[in-house]
């Protein structure tokens, strides 16, 4: 899910079946002008960092506990991902989200999709 400053989902992707989400932030992430990229520690790897610094963007993610070359953490923007997190709280107060009643990730998709449509007219 990618977030904007006030907390609030921007765009969003569902991975199928049991994959995680990290495979897929590209797909999520890659048209979306940015400036700062933030993620968990997760998301780290080389090429991923070379994709955002392509786009000219600031990669803040901690890193990797097997990375062999460490790269440097922006401590202050990183304490900024706390906006992403109350994103997920915000989202999990809607019943059909937090316990994933949907079937299908199409359906789940679509009451996320409302959900994040009615935290944007908050």
């Amino acid at each position: 899910m990618a977030v904007r400053g006030r907390a609030v989902p921007f765009a969003s992707a569902s991975p199928a079946g049991h994959s995680g989400d990290a495979p897929h932030a590209d797909l999520l992430v890659g048209g979306l002008p940015a400036q700062v990229v933030m993620a968990d520690a997760a998301y780290d790897f080389d090429r991923r960092r070379q994709k955002f610094a392509a786009k000219r963007a600031v990669a803040v993610f901690p890193n990797n506990p097997s990375r062999a070359h460490k790269h440097p953490l922006d401590k202050h923007l990183y304490a900024q991902r706390h906006l992403i997190e109350c994103c997920f709280s915000k989202l999990k107060q809607f019943r059909r989200v937090a316990t994933r009643f949907e079937k299908t990730a199409r359906n789940y998709l679509a009451v996320v999709t409302l959900a994040a449509i009615v935290l944007w007219l908050r």
